[in-house]
């Protein structure tokens, strides 16, 4: 069975920094990505890593955004976004998901954690 744990989120003011993490469990997968969605808005792609540590962040955030992974016994267990120079637009829900191997899509979501960054 699939679990997504996302912790780390919270209220920031600008400038500040937070670190998510996602503890992803049940099995390896092929890729493993964070999203967010703001009020009102889309869902919105933020960064992606695959079980082989390759990485693709938004063009828009891959100043401030950075998707890592960590490792045990070359299993990934926990990914990692780190957010820096938080700004009021980066309020939303972050969400963690991930993609079976030989799936298409991402199809185990998480159910989310609250950034707000307050101005």
């Amino acid at each position: 069975q699939v679990q997504l744990a996302e912790s780390g989120g919270g209220l920031v003011q600008t400038g500040d920094s937070l670190r998510l993490s996602c503890v992803a469990s049940g099995r390896t997968f092929s890729s493993y990505a964070w999203f967010r969605q703001a009020p009102g808005k889309e869902r919105e792609f933020v960064a992606r890593i695959s079980q082989h540590g390759f990485t693709y962040h938004s063009d828009s955030l891959r100043d401030r955004f950075t998707i890592s992974m960590n490792k045990t016994n070359n299993t990934v267990n926990t990914v990692y976004l780190q957010m820096n120079n938080l700004q009021p637009v980066d309020t939303a829900i972050y969400v963690c998901a991930v993609r079976d191997i030989g799936v298409g899509d991402y199809n185990h979501w998480g159910q989310g954690t609250q950034v707000t960054v307050s101005s």
